[in-house]
């Protein structure tokens, strides 16, 4: 069965392990810790702070195998390999929304490291989709869920 690549860049790839890290080192600790002071408030079966504990617990432990199997199938991104004047993974957009929108910039990154808050958008995003592998001045025809928009790609970096 073939595993999924997660795209990354380098950066993202050390935030991923730093954020596992962190899980593994610290927080896992603290749960225990709390799991260890509800234990003592007696009967578990009606013990808020004890379920509270071990769903919290659950969720950590989830997003450990989850950060584990994307850092063992990240996929670097090498976006100085590419070409320059062509959209691709881990380059950054300028674009205009025509006919005389405001001008919006992005990065296309693998949706292991997409944040839209820092202008870090998947590959796997409707935006991303439609500019991947357009040129500089290219008019391209973006369908979002908010309706289709034409913009033309100002700069590529």
């Amino acid at each position: 069965m073939m595993e999924k690549v997660y795209p990354v860049t380098l950066e993202g790839k050390l935030k991923l392990e730093e954020e596992l890290e962190m899980l593994k080192t610290v927080k896992r600790k603290e749960i225990v810790e709390r799991i260890k002071i509800a234990r003592s408030f007696g009967d578990l079966s009606e013990n808020s702070e004890y379920e509270s504990a071990k769903d919290e617990q659950a969720f950590v432990e989830g997003r450990i195998t989850t950060l584990e199997n994307m850092i063992r199938f990240a996929q670097i991104i090498d976006s100085d390999s590419a070409d320059k004047d062509t959209v691709s993974l881990g380059r950054t957009i300028t674009f205009v929304e025509l006919p005389d929108g405001e001008e919006e910039e992005y990065t296309i990154v693998g949706s292991a490291e997409a944040d839209p808050f820092e202008g870090k958008i998947s590959n796997d995003s409707p935006i991303a989709k439609a500019l991947l592998g357009h040129k500089l001045n290219d008019i391209v025809k973006i369908e979002t869920p908010g309706g289709s928009m034409d913009v033309k790609i100002q700069k590529i970096s």
